[in-house]
């Protein structure tokens, strides 16, 4: 008996990966536990194992597919001492195709006969003619793609019943056996919408505004393309979405390190026999975990009509890989030792850079940390994390004239920066979170207490 082996969901919001790397071929004898294939998602590359066993007949998608969907069928295998009847092949367009893969798979799956059927409803396309009047023949689903991608239908030979223009003639086209000759508007009766609408917390939100036009690709000044990994596809949404749709506020405040800086000394060198060493960081995150225990408000996510009051402060910490930036996350930040503390962080932070967290490892958090102290950054406004609340922007410590005791020294001090969305938080409440935070750091017993 065939068992086809399908895109699997590695995260809960996963819905289309690339399938980076196979690790097996044709021929193969696949055991339960196997690691099949490296899978690329948005935030990390996972290993896939195999949960059946059997002998690899076919591999359906090549290594370096990008926009391969969950539940699409990637390979085949044959129980032993069967044979397997070959699966279709999947239908992935390549990277430089002009139908790009992820608008033709946003729009809603029709049946064959759909396809050979005249759209109806007020909302259908309507037919494209030539300037003579004369009718082409082309499916509703090719009349919505030629309209999105500028395909002009006259150029494009039909496949399909009686001469019918269907949707894998434009990939053809796409590929040069067509002609792409202009970008036709869609009909004012099409939809426009594509994207289905997301889910935020608990309550739905609010319909993203139109995203701007691409820029053109055309510059005076010598360049290259370089295509976006999945990774800065996200980022690049999901930070436009929060710009656009959660009012930030912005409270910063100068915090004194010289006592954090002696603590930290004494520590490590109790925990040296241990293997363990903190670095500020570490004690900066215990320090924003205990503020949010002793400021509950600040602990929180806005889910629309409610809102989400955390009974535990996990931290997301900024961390910079090659592809871009990921938020490995610290459980329980407030309520652990700073040396736990450090020992995950190290961890998770090496895990990151090998591309290797697991989704429970950066999905969730209820506040975020980012620390750009270390590049000589004096002091920086980061964007909130949706959905969380907050985010606390770390700038660099430095040697300051500053008043201590009523007289003025030169100490070490940084400017920390609160970013708050205001629809959940109040500047008030957002103010005494910045003051707890100083107060801990400024006297950091309070940390190890």
């Amino acid at each position: 008996m065939a068992l086809e082996i399908k895109m699997p969901a590695l995260s809960p919001t996963m819905e289309e990966g690339t399938l980076s790397k196979w690790l097996i071929k044709v021929g193969d004898q696949v055991n339960s536990g196997d690691v099949m294939a490296e899978i690329e998602t948005d935030k990390a590359t996972m290993e896939f194992e195999a949960v059946d066993e059997g002998v690899v007949t076919e591999i359906l998608v090549a290594e370096g597919t990008e926009g391969v969907k969950v539940g699409t069928v990637i390979a085949v295998l044959a129980e032993d001492g069967d044979s397997a009847k070959p699966a279709p092949k999947v239908e992935t367009a390549p990277a430089s195709n002009p139908v790009r893969a992820e608008l033709v798979e946003a729009l809603p799956s029709r049946t064959p006969e759909q396809e050979r059927s005249p759209s109806t409803g007020s909302g259908r396309m309507e037919a494209v003619t030539h300037s003579s009047g004369d009718r082409i023949k082309a499916s509703p689903l090719a009349k919505k793609i030629a309209g999105i991608e500028g395909i002009d239908l006259r150029a494009v030979t039909g496949s399909g019943p009686g001469g019918r223009i269907v949707k894998a003639d434009l990939a053809n086209a796409a590929k040069g056996e067509s002609v792409l000759l202009r970008r036709q508007e869609p009909s004012p009766t099409a939809s426009t919408s594509l994207l289905p609408a997301q889910a935020h917390g608990v309550a739905a939100k609010p319909a993203a505004p139109a995203a701007a036009p691409a820029a053109t690709t055309d510059h005076p000044t010598p360049h290259e393309l370089v295509k976006l990994s999945g990774m800065r596809k996200t980022i690049a949404r999901r930070l436009t979405e929060s710009k656009q749709q959660v009012p930030h506020i912005y409270l910063s405040v100068d915090v004194r390190l010289d006592a954090l800086l002696k603590l930290r000394g004494e520590l490590n060198a109790s925990l040296a026999p241990r293997g363990v060493k903190l670095s500020v960081n570490d004690m900066l995150i215990k320090a924003l975990g205990a503020a949010l225990c002793q400021v509950p408000k600040c602990n929180v996510s806005f889910a629309g009509d409610t809102m989400l009051q955390f009974s535990r402060a996990d931290i997301s910490v900024a961390v910079s890989i090659p592809n871009g930036l990921i938020t490995p996350i610290i459980t329980d930040a407030g309520g652990k030792a700073i040396s736990t503390v450090s020992t995950e962080m190290a961890m998770l932070a090496a895990k990151a850079k090998e591309g290797k967290l697991q989704p429970h490892e950066y999905q969730g958090g209820t506040a975020s940390l980012s620390n750009m102290g270390m590049m000589g950054i004096k002091q920086f406004e980061a964007v909130i994390n949706p959905p969380q609340g907050m985010i606390l922007a770390i700038g660099a410590g430095e040697a300051r004239p500053y008043v201590v005791e009523g007289a003025l020294a030169i100490a070490t001090v940084m400017t920390a920066t609160g970013s708050f969305d205001h629809r959940a938080i109040d500047g008030a409440d957002g103010a005494q979170l910045m003051k707890a935070f100083k107060e801990l750091v400024e006297m950091p017993l309070g940390l190890v207490a």
